[in-house]
Formats: structure tokens, sequence, C-alpha cells
């Protein structure tokens, strides 16, 4: 999957590449490699830090979320989403870093509790990425936090791709102690 994002295609006359040449690489069928590109961009500490950025993914996932809770059968993202670029050398080291914990998940997950990832397991499923989006933006004012979300929304990605409800589990459990962080900075 990796492999995918940095086979993107570059914009012409550019070393940038944009939302869309991601997905129209990973595929805009599955919803979950859209979630997976969220929260990887947002859990990066660098990445997922720069103002703007927890609410830009926020955005893609509120999409992303209210699409899979309604079981669209197709992905639809506005253009100006899939316009926004980032520099091939930063999705390139954003891979990099990437594929050692890739390997190393790859290593774990498998199918198991499966009611947390089919039927009304996906319901809680997207209605949780729905809260994390919601809370993304206040995210930005609270140090890390937004990374703790980004955590979250990977954990949610890979179980639904490999349908680990176990995972899954854990992903509500990172959501819960995210929001609890976010909710104590704020006040």
């Amino acid at each position: 999957m990796l492999d995918r994002f940095t086979q993107a295609k570059r914009v012409e006359d550019s070393d940038r590449v944009t939302l869309g040449n991601v997905l129209n690489e990973v595929g805009r069928r599955s919803f979950a490699p859209l979630l997976l590109v969220a929260g990887v961009i947002t859990v990066l500490p660098v990445v997922g830090d720069i103002p703007g950025v927890p609410t830009l993914m926020a955005l893609l996932v509120l999409l992303v979320a209210v699409q899979l809770l309604f079981r669209a059968h197709h992905f639809w993202i506005p253009k100006f989403l899939l316009n926004r670029s980032v520099s091939k050398k930063k999705l390139d080291k954003a891979v990099s870093w990437s594929r050692r914990p890739a390997r190393f998940l790859d290593k774990f997950l498998k199918p198991r509790l499966t009611f947390l990832t089919h039927g009304p397991g996906v319901v809680a499923v997207a209605l949780a990425c729905i809260v994390i989006a919601l809370a993304m933006p206040p995210m930005e004012v609270v140090p890390f936090t937004a990374n703790g979300a980004g955590l979250a929304l990977t954990l949610f990605a890979l179980s639904l791709m490999a349908h680990d409800g176990l995972l899954a589990a854990l992903a509500f459990a990172v959501t819960l102690a995210t929001l609890i962080f976010v909710y104590q900075g704020l006040f």
C-alpha cells in the first residue's frame, strides 16, 4: 500500500503531488485507505503538527466517514481538496518513515473480533471517525493531540482493511484517551 503512495504522479512541471493523484493511485472505492492517508499524515510528528494540516485532514476524514456511515458504494471528494498538494520529497519522506512500522504491523494484523469491522461495527467506526474529525480543529491548539487522533484514524483504517476487530477496539481506546487529553488541554 505504501508503494502506491509514492507512485502517485506529480503535477505537471512541478515537484508536487496532489491528494487527487494519491487517491487515483490508491483507489477511490475503498474507504479504509483514505482514512489511512489522513491518519498517517496526521500521526507524523512533523507533518501532523503543521498548523492547518489537522483541520484539512479532518475535512477528508469527515467526508470519508459520513459516506462510510451511509454505506456509499463510491467515494466522492470535492475538487478543491483533490487539488491540495504536498512536495514529492515530503511524501517520499513520510512513506519512508512509515515502512518500518508497516512491516511490523503486518506481522500482527489478522481477522479477529470481526463484529467490530462488519455491519454495526463499521457504523461505530464511522461515528468515532466523525467525532475525531470534529475534534481535530481544536487539537491544533493542544500540542501533540492531533498526533493521537492520527494514530486512532490509522488504527481504524488498518482494522477495516484487515478486518481486525482487536485493532478497532484499540482505536476506540486511543480515541477516548485523545479526546480526554484535548478536553483537559482546553479547560
